[in-house]
């Protein structure tokens, strides 16, 4: 695992792609009554907090303590899916009247398919790891 930049780049892509349509779209999800402010932000907390999550377990991939795998991987959902808890709760709380739910509802598909993205660039990396 020499070159572990490459293990960002579908993180990254993901981020820049989701955002770009966020934008660009803008006219069509208002027609559905979805603020893309919201997405933006909710893309951004999202990625911060898997980005987080993802170099928590990737470095405990270097570990030769078995059990250093399983602390980094509960450690790294806790402090991911807090984050974006602790997220969405700020913005219920912040907008009350004004929430716009079909965007909440999108971000947590979008919880869903950073996580499956992460979880799949890891197991990438468990396959190259030497002696796993």
């Amino acid at each position: 695992m020499k070159n572990n930049t490459r293990h960002w780049r579908p993180l990254i892509i993901l981020f820049i792609l989701l955002n770009a349509f966020f934008i660009a779209g803008k006219n069509i999800l208002a027609k559905q009554s979805i603020d893309n402010e919201v997405l933006i932000m909710g893309n951004l907390v999202i990625a911060i907090a898997t980005a987080l999550s993802f170099w928590i377990s990737f470095r405990s991939l270097t570990s030769a303590n078995a059990n250093a795998s399983v602390r980094a991987m509960y450690g790294s959902f806790m402090v991911k899916f807090f984050i974006c808890i602790i997220a969405a709760f700020a913005y219920i709380m912040i907008a009350r009247k004004n929430l716009n739910k079909p965007a909440l509802i999108i971000c947590m598909g979008l919880y869903i398919v950073y996580t499956f993205i992460e979880v799949s660039i890891l197991t990438k990396a468990l396959k190259e790891k030497k002696n796993a």
